[in-house]
């Protein structure tokens, strides 16, 4: 989404003026966002495959990564800065009636100088198309998900998320989150700063699809919202 403006390409016919704003990154062409306006519709795809060599580490419980390299003060500080509460209680639980490791509570939208938009994700998650952000063309902005940990260590939790207009995928992004230990608290991510497109082409609604993950591949939670690009806030 949020990629400068490189060309601007006017093509005039005998019978039709066509305007078309080209985007170019990640080999990613946003041309296609000057078709006809038509009904949205959203696509379902599966999570593209990483043609990776990493390998995750293998997993190790909090009791196993406390007891060991006691002698190492260095190493010590940064686990207690990691796990937490989770040192005087490794399987800290927050919600008890709940057995998920990952909690996501809410996605938020982020601008300077304006009070954050959320977007609660606690509840039905088929309703949450009814709710669409609006975000200013041109204007920057950063998206912050909240979540809660507890019962164990989660290594390597990723945000990805693939957006659509008119049913056509015109952008993904994948974002690392980090290693988080079980904390009573709320903890959070916020993503770097994007820059909205602009435009009269660019404007309209958009549908992302959004998916909190790790480094096992654990689907913590996925969903679907939408967001609309405007010449103005409402």
């Amino acid at each position: 989404m949020g990629h400068r403006l490189q060309e601007l390409a006017v093509v005039v016919n005998t019978e039709e003026i066509q305007l078309t704003y080209q985007y170019h990154t990640q080999g990613i062409d946003w041309e296609k966002m000057a078709q006809s306006e038509e009904p949205e519709i959203p696509v379902v795809e599966e999570e593209d495959e990483e043609k990776t060599a990493y390998k995750a580490p293998a997993k190790k419980a909090i009791t196993d990564i406390v007891a060991s390299d006691k002698e190492d003060e260095s190493l010590q500080r940064y686990k207690a800065q990691l796990l937490g509460q989770a040192l005087s209680d490794p399987t800290l639980v927050v919600f008890p009636e709940d057995p998920r490791l990952v909690i996501v509570n809410k996605l938020s939208l982020v601008v300077e100088g304006r009070p954050d938009v959320d977007l609660d994700l606690t509840g039905d998650l088929k309703k949450l198309k009814e709710s669409v952000f609006t975000i200013k063309e041109g204007c920057q902005y950063k998206l912050k998900v909240s979540f809660y940990c507890q019962r164990d260590l989660v290594s390597g939790l990723h945000y990805l998320q693939k957006v659509y207009r008119k049913g056509i995928k015109v952008d993904q992004s994948k974002f690392m989150v980090g290693s988080y230990g079980p904390k009573k608290e709320l903890q959070s991510y916020t993503t770097p700063i994007e820059d909205a497109p602009s435009g009269m082409l660019a404007r309209g609604t958009y549908t992302v699809q959004s998916k909190f993950t790790d480094d096992d591949k654990a689907s913590h939670l996925e969903w679907t919202w939408k967001f609309e690009i405007k010449k103005d806030w409402d």
